[in-house]
């Protein structure tokens, strides 16, 4: 489940530990040819790495009827926590986990992940388009989507139209009543960049001095910051009346109170998308390769995202996804809104920029 995406400080320390003359994020063209699976010895293996509740148990059950392959599985509740692991030779030890697209390129100038062999992984034609050579992995070279979703905002009902506009947290003249931030760097720096009109990749100094100062001045009108999850928790208690949360924590809270609703403003904001990808040296290749085009089948990605109530990347999926779910627009936003959202990129020495100012906004 997507709980957060890398601070700006950790990408630019593990970038720090590999090559400086690597790109962000490689093109397919200069990566290494895929390793050929090594024949089986043994028993059939799979060892996942993934976030908590992100997986249909049944899904697993089915893997492992059809492969003979037994799964083992090891949780992780952050992205900065699976990356160590990798680093201190989990990458030897796991087949396959489930990174945070921008902590992708990090690991691949890690040398943390191994490119994919298609030839392996046919069910890679399901991707949908929109997640199909996405900027943070070029030609899906080391991954390919798992589930994805939207940063917006979660708040109770008033009885009256909403403005649906992040400018209800970082106008001044808002009477939204009490709300809470998100305490996530490029995610809360990317909304207050969209409802400037700007990009929330931007690296110019003028316009995250601008950001920073508007979301500084939000700051000191809020209850603070929170994650995604302790924010619905408070729009539930009612303790706020808003936050800014990730979608999946939103559409269950609205299940749990329907006089709560979740939007992603008219400006736009952030998708975030997570991924299937093979470490380094993952000692089961080919149960990996089978795993992943598993999982991309048509039935087992409806399957899960069914489970997760998170939207599914696999275009073939959509015939099979529960009809509330698939026209819950606080899972799949409309193709109006699909256009306004933009990945969050690993800008390389970019980051400093955003760093300096997340610190001033947090410190004062």
């Amino acid at each position: 489940m997507r709980k957060s995406v890398v601070p700006v400080a950790l990408a630019l320390a593990l970038t720090a530990c590999g090559p400086k003359s690597e790109p962000s994020a490689p093109a397919a063209s200069t990566a290494p040819a895929a390793p050929a699976a090594p024949a089986a010895s043994g028993p059939c293996e799979l060892n996942l790495f993934i976030w908590s509740e992100y997986i249909d148990p049944e899904i697993v059950t089915g893997f492992e009827k059809e492969t003979g392959c037994k799964v083992t599985i090891d949780l992780y509740e952050d992205n900065e926590t699976m990356v160590a692991k990798l680093q201190g030779g989990g990458d030897a030890l796991y087949d396959v986990v489930v990174p945070g697209n921008y902590i992708i390129p990090v690991m691949v100038n890690l040398k943390l992940l191994q490119p994919l062999n298609r030839a392996n992984i046919p069910n890679l034609a399901n991707l949908d388009d929109k997640f199909v050579n996405p900027s943070y992995d070029p030609n899906n070279t080391y991954s390919a989507a798992y589930q994805w979703g939207t940063i917006g905002i979660y708040m109770r009902k008033s009885g009256q139209p909403i403005d649906e506009t992040w400018g209800l947290m970082f106008d001044e003249t808002s009477k939204l009543g009490p709300f809470l931030l998100m305490d996530s760097i490029r995610e809360m720096m990317g909304s207050v960049l969209k409802y400037q009109g700007k990009s929330i990749n931007t690296t110019d100094p003028a316009e995250l001095r601008a950001a920073g100062d508007l979301l500084l001045a939000a700051k000191n009108r809020s209850q603070g910051f929170e994650g995604g999850v302790g924010g619905k928790n408070k729009v539930l208690g009612k303790a706020v009346t808003a936050a800014i949360v990730y979608n999946g924590d939103a559409v269950r809270g609205m299940t749990d109170d329907p006089e709560t609703v979740y939007f992603v403003p008219r400006e736009g904001g952030v998708i975030w998308v997570d991924n299937l990808a093979i470490p380094a040296k993952a000692p089961h290749l080919a149960a990996a390769e089978k795993f992943i085009n598993y999982i991309l089948d048509a039935k087992v990605g409806a399957q899960l995202s069914n489970f997760n109530q998170y939207a599914t990347p696999n275009k073939a999926a959509k015939a099979f996804i529960t009809p509330a779910d698939l026209a819950n627009t606080a899972i799949y936003p409309p193709a109006e809104m699909m256009a306004k959202l933009e990945f969050v990129s690993d800008l390389g020495e970019g980051n400093k920029l955003y760093d300096e100012v997340w610190t001033q906004v947090k410190s004062k």
